[in-house]
């Protein structure tokens, strides 16, 4: 098994009091939570979001991505449905780490797109693994996922390990003069589905 259960706590938040269940990836020794609120066990699509770390946009407010606004979208989201799953995957800067993603910030400000600074830093564009949310989604009995994404790659993913994806909600927020390049580049180079108003500035990633 990839991935161990360690422990579950109640986790009292602005949005709901989740149940936090804390997992290890003993391959890297990676630690990964999971909120869930209400019954997730019972068979039918759970609204839920796979999200990876991001330290400078969920916890440091940066305005470089829309990560942070869409992490708390999210919980808001299943808040409001009284019954949903947010996994919390510890893969800083689309699997690179915390300070390859300050080298490739670097890079971005002198003028490299996100995609162009992580190859020059000898990555790939989005090396992120997740095999790891299969076993995360087992133990939690969770069979079908209403999967809050901009990224079809990530649905692909998903659904080639063996995760059923009833359906794929769009996440557009947090859009700010700061990262209209980055959305623009996310949806022209990665193929995330953005909305028309990113789809047309992908000329200029």
């Amino acid at each position: 098994m990839p991935v161990v259960f360690v422990a579950a706590s109640k986790l009292p938040t602005p949005f709901a009091q989740f149940t936090m269940h804390g997992f290890l990836e003993q391959a890297t020794g990676r630690e990964h939570v999971v909120l869930s609120l209400g019954d997730i066990a019972d068979g039918a699509p759970v609204l839920g979001r796979v999200h990876s770390e991001c330290l400078t946009g969920d916890a440091l407010f940066s305005q470089r991505c829309d990560c942070g606004s869409q992490l708390e979208a999210a919980l808001r989201a299943i808040a409001a449905e009284g019954r949903g799953v947010l996994l919390y995957l510890r893969q800083e800067g689309r699997g690179i780490g915390l300070m390859n993603k300050i080298r490739a910030y670097e890079l971005q400000d002198g003028g490299a797109d996100t995609v162009e600074a992580n190859e020059r830093l000898g990555f790939a564009a989005d090396q992120r693994d997740y095999a790891i949310c299969l076993p995360m989604l087992q133990h939690l009995g969770v069979e079908s996922l209403t999967l809050m994404t901009n990224n079809p790659r990530k649905v692909k993913a998903l659904t080639d390990m063996g995760i059923k994806v009833a359906k794929r909600v769009p996440l557009h927020t947090g859009h700010n003069p700061h990262n209209k390049l980055y959305l623009a580049t996310k949806a022209g180079k990665l193929g995330h589905m953005m909305g028309n108003e990113h789809q047309s500035e992908t000329d200029k990633a």
